[in-house]
């Protein structure tokens, strides 16, 4: 009996350990399939597949941290898969989309959102238990991914390649480089504090913003992403201003001797 009990743990165990492996298995198709259709010129499908691959990759590491499954070839695989579906896909897209009239400036490009992704990755596991989890170091490449499809979606809905120049796109892209490796720090939602207390005005608001990204898919997750975005530069610039503020302060209460309420 007690042997059968073990061999039936043992089963179960493994096929906890396969859950999250099977989601970054799909993760990686995801980005397969995205690199298929971009080369056939579909990129919204393309756009569509990356979207679905970050969806994926959130599922996964959720999984393994609510079963406690996390491995260190969990995340050895999962960063491969990563650097296939969130810096290959998007990169080779963006240029067989937009930057190809640029040539090998165009390709460069494409390379150095690879590059800085692959970068980005490999810093994230050399810093797995010596950073807080509360916020990421640098853009995280599946938002950096998800901008490029959201963009190609927001871009297509609109018409808006007839009219735009590459430039823009070559800009967007070593934006977005360049966030990935930079040391901006980035909120990483995994607070638990944000799913124990919600008021009821927020939940509110995210219903509202979940029926908006029903009715306009590529409009609101396009300005969602520029909001994530932006809010890495943002928070650090508020930041940066308040530690400009304390010294001038000090100095204020050394000369006067007093301090103003």
């Amino acid at each position: 009996m007690k042997k059968t009990r073990r061999i039936k743990k043992e089963k179960s165990r493994r096929g906890i350990y396969i859950l999250p492996n099977i989601i970054t298995s799909l993760n990686l198709f995801c980005g397969f399939y995205a690199v298929i259709a971009s080369i056939d010129g579909k990129f919204i499908a393309a756009s569509i597949a990356i979207i679905v691959g970050v969806l994926f990759d959130i599922m996964d590491g959720k999984i393994a941290r609510a079963t406690n499954t996390t491995s260190k070839f969990g995340i050895e695989y999962d960063s491969l898969a990563d650097l296939i579906s969130f810096g290959l896909a998007p990169g080779l897209m963006i240029y067989l989309w937009a930057l190809r009239p640029l040539g090998r400036i165009g390709w460069l490009a494409a390379f150095l959102f690879m590059a800085c992704g692959a970068l980005r990755l490999a810093r994230f596991n050399s810093q797995i238990g010596t950073v807080s989890s509360d916020h990421f170091v640098g853009l995280p490449i599946p938002a950096a991914a998800g901008m490029s499809a959201t963009t190609v979606l927001f871009c297509h809905k609109f018409s808006l390649m007839v009219t735009m120049n590459p430039i823009f796109i070559l800009v967007l892209l070593y934006t977005l480089s360049f966030l990935m490796v930079s040391t901006v720090k980035y909120n990483s939602f995994k607070k638990p504090e944000l799913f124990k207390k919600m008021n009821f005005n927020v939940l509110v608001m995210v219903i509202l913003i979940l029926i908006f990204i029903a009715a306009q898919p590529s409009t609101a997750l396009f300005f969602l992403g520029i909001m994530y975005v932006t809010s890495g530069p943002f928070t650090a610039l508020k930041t940066h201003r308040k530690i400009k503020r304390k010294p001038s302060g000090t100095v204020e209460l050394e000369e006067n001797g007093s301090s103003s309420v």
